[in-house]
């Protein structure tokens, strides 16, 4: 059986070795590797019979030293304090990394949205944006979607909230409904992201994404629409899964016709089309050019990674690689695209959609795209830059590069603002 891993424990670690690969003192990873804040809440919510359920749910800010607090918050019956904190410690790089004026943050609430009703889901919703909505504001921290929550849960966080304080606070969540002063290019933003990094490092790979095979692990909207896109720039999407198993074939899998029956039927695994279905275990170890695990954390771990065969890995889930299976992997020359980098497109259009609702509406979707994709091309090319040029690559990946840029970037601003 497979060792339990607490994604805390993980975040400081790659923290403590970015440190040292600074140079930077002890003081400095004293400092960043605790939260300024966690806050647990208690979240009483009256279902459907008549009774009341308790759930519980965190916000956890990281650092602000760039910014306001900024990341998702996410609905799922296995999230705990640790997850939340790990993955805000992960937001304070990968917007730093992105060049974005924001902090860390994240949000999570212990509960299966499957098993509720919509009316519940909206009482659970309002009741934890209540519950936060003293430390969360549009210069203070902006929540957004993650695992399980969407648009709607952000319009209803932002009505909350709106109530709650009595004006019209447009840019206190991203990822809302185009009425409410979202952009639709924010609903197709971390799947593209991951699609345009995967394809700048098909072509310094292979020199090219034309007919390169992929296997895409998760089928909801990163998973879908990194797929997608992918098929579009020319790749051939053999292999993709959702958490009941998945499909594959060698030709190359319609990528709308597998959406279609997952959204008809509940499961990919559906897809009659395919040549045969395989386990998410299976679809990790295909011979494939490029893997892209779009599900959760710790799917590629010291007990499969000798079986992963994957050329490179675009990491669109949040630490879906734990330390000790990227050690083995860079040893085997597999390049990484770190989730910090590669899943970096939803918090950038965030960031557009935010200063959009701020200014009153300025930007059109054309432009919001042509951003997105400016703004990831150029920061993949500055971490492959930083790894060429300022590393041993056969001892460091990309992900080290692109913690050491993000990493110094905060320690810059914490000196400068005099915090260290």
């Amino acid at each position: 059986m497979a060792a339990v891993h607490d994604p805390y424990e993980e975040a400081k670690r790659q923290l403590r070795q970015t440190v040292e690969l600074l140079g930077l003192s002890d003081e400095v990873y004293e400092v960043l590797s605790v939260p300024d804040r966690v806050l647990e809440v208690k979240i009483p919510v009256r279902m459907d019979d008549g009774s009341v359920k308790v759930f519980i749910g965190w916000r956890s800010q990281h650092n602000n030293a760039l910014g306001p607090y900024k990341g998702g918050v996410r609905y799922h019956p296995e999230t705990h304090k640790n997850e939340v904190i790990a993955l805000s410690m992960w937001m304070t790089w990968k917007n730093s990394l992105a060049g974005l004026p924001y902090g860390g943050g994240k949000g999570g609430v212990r509960v299966d949205p499957r098993k509720l009703s919509a009316g519940e889901l909206e009482r659970l919703s309002r009741k934890y944006f209540e519950m936060i909505s003293d430390i969360v504001g549009v210069d203070q921290d902006i929540p957004a979607p993650d695992v399980y929550t969407n648009p709607q849960t952000m319009a209803w966080y932002f009505d909350e909230y709106s109530r709650i304080k009595r004006g019209q606070y447009f840019g206190v969540v991203t990822g809302k409904p185009l009425e409410l002063g979202g952009l639709q290019t924010r609903v197709i933003s971390t799947g593209y992201g991951t699609a345009v990094v995967a394809r700048e490092v098909a072509k310094k790979l292979f020199g090219g994404i034309e007919g390169r095979t992929v296997a895409v692990q998760g089928y909801g909207n990163a998973g879908y629409y990194a797929a997608k896109f992918l098929a579009e720039m020319g790749a051939r999407v053999v292999a993709v899964s959702d958490s009941k198993g998945g499909v594959y074939s060698s030709k190359g899998l319609d990528v709308e016709a597998v959406k279609k029956v997952k959204d008809e039927t509940g499961s990919v695994v559906n897809c009659k089309s395919a040549e045969r279905r395989i386990t998410n275990e299976e679809l990790l170890e295909l011979d494939v050019d490029i893997l892209v695990p779009a599900a959760i954390e710790n799917v590629i771990t010291e007990a499969n990674v000798d079986r992963v065969k994957a050329k490179a890995i675009i990491e669109a889930a949040n630490g879906p690689t734990t330390p000790e299976a990227e050690e083995v992997l860079t040893k085997k020359g597999v390049v990484i695209a770190p989730d910090i980098l590669a899943n970096a497109g939803g918090v950038i259009v965030s960031h557009i959609e935010w200063v959009n609702n701020r200014m009153g509406g300025w930007i059109t979707e054309e432009e919001a795209l042509k951003r997105l994709e400016e703004k990831m091309v150029n920061n993949l090319n500055a971490v492959w830059d930083y790894w060429q040029s300022k590393l041993d690559t056969s001892k460091y990946n990309l992900r080290a590069a692109a913690y050491a840029i993000a990493v110094d970037r905060v320690v810059r601003a914490m000196k400068l603002r005099g915090w260290l």
